[in-house]
C-alpha cells in the first residue's frame, strides 16, 4: 500500500537524506510545507512516498523524532516547524499514539505537532538530492551524518546500505 506523509523539523537538506535512507521509501521532495490556522506558513520540511508494506507509519514518526531537535521549542520553529503532516484523516489518531508511545523514550516532552497537509513548495533543483550528490560537503559531514550515523546505529534493519555504504 502506497502513503504518503510529510515531516518537518529541522533542515530539509538533513530530512531528505534521514528518509531517503530508508528500505520501503519511495520518493523524498524537498522544500517548504505548510499546514492551516497558526501553521499556514511554509516550513522546511519534505513530503515523503512510502510503501507501507515495507515500513510502518509509527517507524517513520520514530525516527523522524530522534533525527532532529523533537524536544526543542528553539527560537528558530517558524523555519523549523516540528511536524508530522497527515495526507489523510485516518491518520491522525495513529501519529498521535505512535508520539505518545515515544514521549517514554525521551528526557523532555515531545513538541511535535501532527497536523494536516495543506501546502508545498519543492526546492530549487540544486538543492534537491542535497546530501547524496555530494556527501563530502563540510554540511554533510557535520549535520547530516551524525543523523544517519544514529540511523545505522538505532534502525540498522531498515537502512538502504548501498546509499550509506561511505559512512559504514
Amino acid at each position: 500500500m502506497i502513503k504518503k506523509a510529510g515531516f518537518g523539523g529541522g533542515c530539509h537538506w538533513c530530512t531528505e537524506a534521514v528518509f531517503w535512507a530508508l528500505k520501503g521509501v519511495m520518493a523524498v521532495h524537498q522544500g517548504w510545507i505548510a499546514s492551516n490556522g497558526e501553521n499556514h506558513d511554509l516550513s522546511e520540511g519534505v513530503v515523503v512516498t512510502y510503501d507501507a508494506t515495507q515500513i510502518s507509519f509509527d517507524v517513520l514518526i520514530a525516527i523522524h523524532l530522534y533525527t532532529h531537535s523533537s524536544t526543542s521549542n528553539h527560537s528558530m520553529r517558524g523555519k523549523y516547524r516540528s511536524a508530522i503532516y497527515t495526507f489523510d484523516d485516518n491518520d491522525i489518531r495513529p501519529a498521535l499514539h505512535a508520539i505518545a508511545n515515544l514521549q517514554k523514550e525521551f528526557k523532555n516532552t515531545i513538541v511535535t505537532k501532527v497536523l494536516p497537509f495543506c501546502d508545498f513548495k519543492l526546492n530549487r533543483e540544486d538543492s534537491l538530492n542535497y546530501y547524496f550528490s555530494d556527501p563530502e560537503k563540510p554540511f554533510c559531514e557535520n549535520y547530516i551524518n551524525p543523523k544517519l550515523k544514529l540511523l545505522l546505529q538505532k534502525f540498522s534493519g531498515i537502512v538502504r546500505n548501498d546509499k550509506l555504504e561511505h559512512i559504514i
